[in-house]
């Protein structure tokens, strides 16, 4: 459960703490890795509040997510097409359904437990 916590931390740090730049024509794939990476890290959320979560699983899914989307936004620019904006709309709409089921479990648990608490 920790792992994806401990990764957006070191990730938002070196971020923060560094000077590196990317160049303008790596941005969309970039952009496209952090949308990709964004949407393993709240599936990751998303299957520890299910109990379903698996390391394995995480870790393949975040690197083959990441290649994934990187290779559509590197195949649509040689084709001369937006294939990343596929990548994006895929990545965007599981991002927000994971977010959605996220805060139904919780609301369930918060309500679940405020109703023990008030049965004692």
């Amino acid at each position: 459960m920790w792992l994806p916590f401990i990764g957006l931390i070191v990730g938002i740090t070196l971020g923060l703490l560094t000077d590196f730049r990317i160049p303008e024509e790596y941005s969309n794939y970039l952009s496209i890795a952090v949308l990709a990476a964004l949407d393993t890290l709240f599936g990751g959320i998303r299957a520890y509040l299910q109990n379903i979560y698996d390391e394995k699983v995480f870790v393949s899914g975040f690197f083959f997510n990441i290649i994934l989307a990187a290779s559509l936004a590197f195949l649509g620019v040689h084709l001369g097409v937006d294939l990343y904006l596929a990548a994006v709309f895929a990545f965007g709409v599981r991002l927000f359904q994971n977010i959605a089921v996220i805060r139904r479990i919780l609301l369930t648990k918060w309500s679940t437990d405020k109703e023990k608490i008030e049965k004692s």
